[in-house]
C-alpha cells in the first residue's frame, strides 16, 4: 500500500513544502523535521532547478539561493538517508523532469526506493507524457503523482481515474506564490474527481493562512503550502526552524477545526 495514503488517515492533511539546500542542507533538516514534529502530514522536498517554470517568485528565489549554496541530488539523497533514520513521514520529490533525465531517471528512481521516497511530483510533465517515467516510477514504489489544474477541465476525469498516491489540485492559474484570495471553482473540479478515483486529492498554490487552509480542506482532502514555509526560511534563515514548527501547528489546528 503506499504511504502516502496514511497521510490522509488523520483527518484533512497538511502537506508542507521546502526547497533541499536553502540556505543550506542543515537548516533543511531541521525544518523538516519542526514540520513533522509539529503536524505536517506529508513533506514535498523541492528539488532546485535553475528554471523552476512552475513556481513563483518566492520559490524561485529558493532555487537560486539553494542551487548557490552548492545543493545536489547527491546531496539531497544523503540528506533524505539521513531523516529517515528517524522520521516516518510520508515524503515526495517535488522537481523538474531535466532533473531526473540529467541524473538518469533509473538510477534516479532506484534511488528514491532505497532512501525510502514515497512519491515524485513533476509539475512540467505533462499528463500525455508521464510514460516518460511511470513504468519506472511502477518498477520502484515510487507514486508518480498527477497535478490538475483550473485549465484541466475535460481532462479531469482521466487524470484522476489513472491518479497515484494524492491529486495535487491547482488551485489557481500561474504560479504558485500566497494570494490574497482564491477564485477558481475548485468545489465542481473536486466533484469531477470523486466521481472518478478515491484517491485522496489536496489543493495547493497560494494557500498561506488558517483561514484560506481551513478553507481549501472543508473541499478537499488536505492543504498544500510552499511560498508561506519559504518565506520564514528567506526571513529567519538558520533560525526558520522554529518559526516554521510554529507555523505548521497553527495550520495544522486550523484543518481539524481549532
Amino acid at each position: 500500500m503506499s504511504k502516502i495514503k496514511s497521510a490522509f488517515e488523520n483527518g484533512k492533511a497538511f502537506i508542507a513544502f521546502i526547497t533541499c539546500g536553502d540556505p543550506d542542507l542543515t537548516t533543511t533538516a531541521a525544518a523538516v523535521r519542526a514540520a513533522a514534529k509539529n503536524g505536517a502530514d506529508l513533506i514535498e522536498l523541492g528539488i532546485p532547478f535553475s528554471d523552476p517554470t512552475a513556481e513563483g517568485p518566492v520559490i524561485q528565489a529558493a532555487n537560486l539561493r539553494a542551487l548557490r549554496g552548492g545543493a545536489t541530488t547527491d546531496r539531497i539523497f544523503e540528506l533524505v538517508r539521513e531523516l529517515r533514520r528517524d522520521l516516518e513521514t510520508p515524503m515526495v520529490f517535488m522537481t523538474y523532469a531535466n532533473v531526473i533525465f540529467s541524473y538518469g531517471a533509473e538510477q534516479f528512481l532506484s534511488t528514491c526506493r532505497e532512501i525510502g521516497m514515497d512519491g515524485l511530483i513533476l509539475p512540467d510533465l505533462p499528463f500525455e507524457e508521464k510514460n516518460e517515467f511511470l513504468p519506472l516510477c511502477r518498477q520502484y514504489g515510487v507514486d508518480l503523482i498527477s497535478l490538475i489544474a483550473p485549465t484541466s477541465e475535460n481532462r479531469i476525469a482521466m487524470i484522476a481515474k489513472e491518479a497515484e498516491g494524492f491529486l495535487y489540485l491547482v488551485s489557481s492559474l500561474g504560479v504558485t506564490g500566497t494570494r490574497s484570495e482564491i477564485k477558481t471553482d475548485l468545489a465542481s473540479i473536486v466533484s469531477v474527481v470523486r466521481q472518478n478515483t478515491k484517491i485522496p486529492c489536496a489543493i495547493g498554490f497560494g494557500i498561506s493562512t488558517p483561514e484560506q487552509a481551513k478553507q481549501m480542506a472543508a473541499l478537499s482532502d488536505g492543504a498544500i503550502v510552499g511560498s508561506a514555509i519559504i518565506k520564514l526560511l528567506e526571513e529567519h534563515g538558520a533560525d526558520a526552524p522554529a518559526f516554521i514548527g510554529a507555523y505548521v501547528r497553527s495550520m495544522k489546528a486550523a484543518l481539524r477545526g481549532e
